[in-house]
């Protein structure tokens, strides 16, 4: 009997397993439709009839279909459900407010970058690079990551509103714990996309000279900000002279200021300066 229990078990793993991306695609149609945007505007516990009005007045829209939306993101816990007067009612968690689109903190544009077919693509070339090495994205698409932005508006798009709301939460966070910026008067932000990290810094250290610097088709469509100079360039040639760098991933060896550096542990504080939080900002060796 034990050893029956364990094959059941083992079976329903796997069929979870297989099934898993699910979750994501279920969780990407919520977002399209704009389901917790509806519940919160509503501003009240809402039902599904309410939503489905609210979503399209067309008479094709299958509640059904919607009923079976909601059921599974109850069980994840984007939702809650209450039973009233003979009907059910929805509202966010706080798990389903990252969801918001129109939020000042949400993870919305990176789920539908994640979510995207040239994003998915990359994985069905795994075992690719498992048995001849390189890069999935590149296998999928026949170009770089960065050259495929480059000739791609609308990817180039998607993948900066992805960065943007992530280094939004990050810089937050950074902003409201970390006191080190004092004696920094020069702030360059390494792949700052489209400079939203580097401006809510200057913003908050009016005396930091911020420089966002990234490839020149990233920086084609960042916004002006005040105290804050756009920068085109490679990081993987050379990174322009300033007081401490913020940086995210670094993966391959870079060269700075006449420097090789290998890995972010590299990168050495100067002066009094030195910042660990979250392993993004770190002080160019002199």
């Amino acid at each position: 009997m034990a050893e029956e229990n364990v094959v059941v078990q083992s079976q329903a793993d796997m069929w979870e397993l297989i099934f898993a991306f699910g979750d994501s695609m279920v969780l990407k149609s919520a977002m399209k439709l704009g389901i917790a945007d509806i519940i919160n505007k509503h501003g009240s516990p809402i039902t599904i009839s309410q939503i489905a009005e609210e979503i399209s007045s067309s008479p094709s829209l299958d509640i059904n279909y919607l009923f079976r939306i909601m059921r599974f993101l109850v069980s994840k816990r984007l939702f809650t459900s209450e039973h009233k007067d003979g009907d059910t009612f929805y509202s966010l968690t706080h798990c389903g407010k990252w969801l918001l689109r129109d939020a000042e903190f949400t993870l919305a544009p990176l789920l539908e970058m994640q979510t995207h077919e040239w994003w998915l693509d990359t994985w069905h070339h795994l075992d690719k690079c498992v048995l001849e090495g390189g890069v999935g994205f590149e296998k999928a698409h026949a170009t770089g990551l960065w050259d495929f932005a480059s000739g791609n508006p609308e990817y180039n798009k998607l993948f900066n509103q992805a960065m943007a709301c992530t280094a939004k939460i990050v810089v937050n966070a950074v902003l409201s714990n970390y006191n080190g910026f004092s004696g920094v008067t020069s702030l360059i932000d390494v792949g700052g996309g489209t400079g939203m990290m580097i401006r809510e810094i200057v913003k908050t250290h009016p005396h930091i000279t911020g420089i966002n610097f990234d490839l020149q088709h990233v920086l084609a469509t960042a916004p002006d900000y005040p105290g804050v100079v756009h920068v085109p360039g490679d990081m993987f040639v050379q990174i322009p002279q300033a007081d401490a760098v913020i940086m995210k991933v670094a993966k391959k060896e870079l060269r700075l200021n006449g420097r090789n550096y290998y890995k972010m542990e590299d990168f050495l504080h100067t002066k009094s300066f030195q910042f660990q939080h979250y392993n993004l900002l770190l002080k160019l060796t002199q």
